[in-house]
């Protein structure tokens, strides 16, 4: 990898916060080299004034799709299910009752790929009606709640202690989890906060630290660090989760081109590639949620990656991310 430059790096840090854009945010740069860099801009608590620091646990938003989607293929890989199985072989009903398609045409390929035809919705929710699906990308939460329902049938278990047993634990991510019940952040934290509503429309700036965000779960819900996310990342990269047909499943990606999503992408199982503007493509994810906006990406090899997180919910996070990783990955950079 070309040599990056701190300071570059840290000036992308004062901008994404600059003019109230965010509260705070944190940034952990890891080589295979061993190189680590680690800042921070703006505040952790908007009425303290403490700033960010290391080992903070965040809510990592969609990213959580990655680790749904590793545990999947796992059991895939254990012959628990595979990924031509049709929704409705696992749920039974559940497509056709609550969301008005056709589970017996809907594969867990389609789900964790995002190309199922179901809506952008919750389970509850009266959802627009559904496409045919393998016509298309749309991404929707719906595909990962009903791919950690299946989860939770093919095991017997809950996704939040398979994602502990066959990932958390292994990999030592002692700061990353999928909150159950009452329980939110984690201390050490940064204070959360929003500009939406439970909705998603406008409100006024308020603290969501606490709030309970569970509807999220497989989709959305889990905690994590930048230094959890690190290691998970790597592993993800090197394969270190998956055997060799599972990983090539995970890579292969569909196109996301007229969707209204993140442009430039790719969309794998559970991650993505994004291909910055100065040509370089970059591999992991992305989470939006209530109060807080993560980044987790790295080159294909895993020669650098670089974890983001906003303790908020109203910067441009996709300017934001175009100025980090530019700044992180760009190559030719001066020494």
């Amino acid at each position: 990898m070309s040599p990056f430059r701190p300071d570059q790096l840290a000036a992308a840090l004062d901008r994404a916060v600059a003019d109230g854009d965010g509260p705070g945010i944190v940034a952990e740069l890891r080589d295979r080299d061993g190189t680590r860099w680690f800042g921070t801009a703006g505040v952790a608590d908007l009425t303290t004034g403490r700033k960010r620091r290391p080992g903070e646990h965040f809510r990592i938003g969609s990213f959580t799709k990655a680790f749904a989607g590793t545990v999947v293929l796992r059991l895939a890989a254990e012959g628990r299910l595979s990924l031509n199985d049709t929704v409705a072989t696992w749920l039974p009903g559940v497509v056709e009752e609550h969301l008005g398609g056709d589970g017996s045409a809907i594969t867990v390929r389609q789900l964790l790929n995002h190309t199922s035809g179901l809506p952008d919705a919750v389970i509850g929710q009266e959802p627009p009606r559904p496409e045919t699906p393998g016509t298309r990308f749309i991404y929707s939460k719906l595909n990962y709640t009903l791919a950690g329902m299946i989860v939770e049938g093919a095991t017997g278990s809950t996704l939040a202690a398979e994602i502990d047993r066959r990932i958390a634990g292994p990999l030592g991510l002692t700061g990353t989890y999928l909150p159950t019940g009452a329980e939110t952040v984690r201390e050490p934290r940064a204070r959360h906060y929003s500009r939406s509503d439970e909705g998603g429309g406008p409100a006024d700036l308020h603290d969501v630290t606490d709030a309970d965000l569970s509807w999220a779960g497989a989709a959305g819900g889990m905690v994590s660090t930048t230094a959890d996310l690190h290691r998970f990342l790597r592993a993800l990269l090197d394969g270190e989760l998956l055997p060799p047909a599972q990983q090539e499943e995970m890579f292969t990606t569909v196109p996301t081109d007229g969707a209204d999503w993140v442009p430039g992408t790719r969309y794998g199982l559970g991650v993505y590639e994004q291909r910055l503007p100065c040509g370089v493509t970059l591999w992991g994810g992305g989470g939006f949620i209530q109060g807080s906006t993560s980044f987790a990406m790295g080159d294909r090899q895993g020669h650098r990656t670089l974890v983001v997180n906003l303790n908020g919910d109203w910067n441009d996070f996709l300017k934001t991310f175009d100025d980090l990783y530019e700044t992180a990955f760009r190559p030719g950079r001066d020494a």
